[in-house]
């Protein structure tokens, strides 16, 4: 289906690539303008019965709220529709939430390193949950999804350098 919105194929992958970027990107730009104010875990510190975290403290409001806010800034600016944006950044902190989860199943700490599952769940939902809006096939989700892990491990290493991010990962 081609996409209902004035892009090319390979315009398409770079915005939504650009997007999903901006999304993720922007709880991690905020905690290190604001550190831990406005800062309250989505799971409430509440513990599932395996006795671990449900999510874990990195997982908050304020940055559900801010991926949310760049999700809709982001698509506006590609003349995206607002529930078409709202939807694309609520799939994507749900895919981050879920692998936050699975992670927590694991024993791993939040912010530990899970290599694809840092990446792919949050990316992935996105992009199959808004697929037929935006008029993306499978391989270019695939491209994407494959793009988006290679440039999130690239970035997360440089905006630890920058000591903007506390790990490199």
């Amino acid at each position: 289906m081609p996409s209902p919105y004035p892009m090319e194929e390979l315009q398409l992958e770079i915005i939504v690539l650009f997007w999903l970027i901006g999304i993720n990107g922007a709880p991690i730009v905020l905690t290190k303008l604001l550190d831990q104010k406005f800062s309250y875990p989505i799971d409430c510190n509440r513990l599932f019965p395996d006795g671990r975290p449900i999510l874990g403290p990195s997982k908050t409001f304020r940055g559900l709220i801010s991926a949310l806010l760049a999700s809709v800034l982001i698509g506006s600016i590609f003349a995206i529709p607002f529930h078409i944006s709202l939807l694309f950044g609520a799939l994507s902190m749900a895919g981050d939430m879920t692998s936050s989860f699975i992670k927590r199943r694991f024993g791993l700490v939040s912010s530990s390193m899970a290599l694809g599952l840092d990446q792919i769940p949050e990316s992935l939902f996105p992009l199959l949950g808004c697929k037929d809006f935006l008029g993306i096939s499978v391989a270019q989700i695939a491209v994407v999804v494959v793009a988006f892990l290679l440039i999130d491990l690239i970035l997360s290493r440089l905006l630890f350098w920058l000591h903007i991010r506390k790990t490199p990962y």
